[in-house]
């Protein structure tokens, strides 16, 4: 085996943090950092918790990824936010996805998608550890519809609460994929829907709004940066579509958060969701002038005001539901 001649300046750093050692980052963070497979009839997932270090644990977080993302890179900054406010986190990396099995990025079935992943979140909400505590599902972007989905594919009363943070409900006009491309593409009897062959929009650049946390972003080794398959964006079309014609089976408490120029997930897809939603405990959040990675992409003041709001949110349903 030859050697690697890359120079160490180019060389892309294991973690967005750089060298440290991830037991020694996680430490310094107030978490502890578990990484694990689990294994589906679906295939295997790669999966994270993230616990605190020195708190009493007070509920339990179960998230989900973006479009093209996994759990690790800058996903887990909100991970460990949460994890430092008391709450046990779990992730995982969706089908097709990240270190989980898959197709990179095909999304043909997310029915099958979601309920891989809620299959690992259930074993751990059902767990002794931790059934008597709270439980909230959290879903970014794409993982926003899939989490939904997880919700619909759930015995009720499993969920304490909701948390969307800009979720694809409604995609704006500009993203929405081509009835006729999808139309001839579909003659192909289904053979051309794993292709790489649909626009790409320019996704990442409508996403964040921090130059340098786009270099960030940019720089994870795990992010697909192909062009999307015809099956996904089949797929998401459909379940926009379908999740906007259930909305009022959502029951229990939620808060759902968008940036008011979301290029990639319109806000409507929060405004719908409050407006039609028949739960009693529900919350929404505008942030005027925000993008699409409200955590992730913008700069530090915007995001901690969002992280912020979303303590206060989560911490007060804790409070009031988990007693």
């Amino acid at each position: 085996m030859s050697a690697d001649t890359t120079p160490p300046e180019t060389q892309t750093p294991k973690n967005f943090w750089g060298d440290m050692p991830e037991d020694e980052y996680y430490t310094s963070q107030g978490v502890r950092n578990t990484q694990s497979y689990f294994e589906t009839v679906n295939g295997k997932i790669f999966t994270q918790s993230f616990l605190p270090l020195d708190l009493p644990i007070k509920g339990t977080v179960y998230m989900t990824h973006g479009y093209g993302s996994d759990t690790g890179w800058l996903f887990q900054k909100i991970c460990i936010n949460f994890a430092t406010w008391g709450y046990a986190v779990f992730a995982a990396d969706l089908l097709g996805h990240g270190r989980s099995d898959g197709l990179r990025c095909y999304l043909g079935d997310l029915e099958k998608v979601a309920a891989t992943s809620l299959s690992f979140f259930l074993s751990q909400r059902n767990s002794e550890s931790y059934l008597h505590l709270p439980a909230f599902l959290l879903g970014e972007s794409m993982g926003g519809a899939a989490t939904m989905l997880m919700y619909f594919q759930s015995d009720p009363n499993t969920w304490t609460g909701l948390i969307f943070t800009a979720p694809l409900f409604v995609m704006p006009d500009n993203m929405k994929p081509s009835k006729v491309r999808l139309f001839v593409y579909g003659l192909l009897f289904g053979m051309a829907d794993t292709w790489a062959s649909m626009p790409d929009n320019k996704m990442v650049g409508k996403a964040i709004k921090d130059p340098e946390k786009l270099k960030i972003i940019a720089g994870n080794p795990r992010r697909y940066t192909g062009n999307p398959r015809v099956g996904t964006m089949r797929e998401l079309a459909r379940v926009c579509e379908y999740i906007q014609n259930n909305f009022s089976k959502v029951t229990v408490p939620f808060l759902t958060a968008h940036g008011t120029t979301d290029g990639l997930a319109s806000p409507l897809s929060s405004s719908l969701l409050y407006e039609k939603a028949s739960s009693q405990d529900k919350t929404l959040k505008l942030y005027d002038g925000m993008y699409h990675s409200l955590i992730q992409g913008e700069p530090d003041e915007n995001s901690q005001r969002v992280l912020s709001d979303m303590r206060e949110w989560i911490d007060e349903r804790v409070e009031r539901y988990g007693r």
